[in-house]
């Protein structure tokens, strides 16, 4: 199982503005830090925005902020909703291709079962749980201490 980039940008970002404790996060600056494309993160916060997951400030001096505590995003909601159709195998949905062995396919039935405890374990994972070791988070993507 893979994740998209998509998804992984979205974490990164949640992580990024969970770190900085309420002060605004630029789309530019989390992209410098994380070494990634400006360009599709900042569709990402869109969607992010979008989801109620951070709130923007715009303008001169704008940017991200969480918008719900950190203690309140669970992982696994936030890659549900970056990876809505999560199919492993053509055979799961939207793809829904036809297999010769469909009606009696036991590596099916164990694929979605992996899939859901996949989800079932990020649930029990919060943001503030990766945003937990703070100080070396600020520390490897050089983000000032606040003081």
């Amino acid at each position: 199982m893979r994740l998209t980039v998509y998804s992984d940008y979205a974490l990164r970002l949640l992580m990024y503005v969970a770190v900085k404790d309420g002060d605004l996060a630029t789309i530019a600056e989390v992209a410098n830090a994380y070494g990634i494309s400006k360009n599709h993160l900042t569709k990402v916060a869109y969607e992010l925005g979008v989801a109620g997951y951070v709130e923007t400030v715009r303008g001169r001096g704008g940017g991200l902020r969480l918008a719900r505590r950190p203690e309140r995003i669970s992982l696994g909601d936030v890659v549900r909703h970056t990876e809505p159709d999560m199919a492993l195998v053509p055979c799961f949905p939207p793809l829904d291709e036809g297999c010769a062995i469909e009606r009696c396919c036991v590596l099916r039935k164990a694929l979605h079962r992996a899939g859901e405890a996949f989800l079932n374990v990020l649930d029990g994972y919060t943001l503030a749980d990766l945003a937990r070791p703070r100080s070396a988070i600020k520390s490897l993507l050089a983000i000032p201490a606040t003081p």
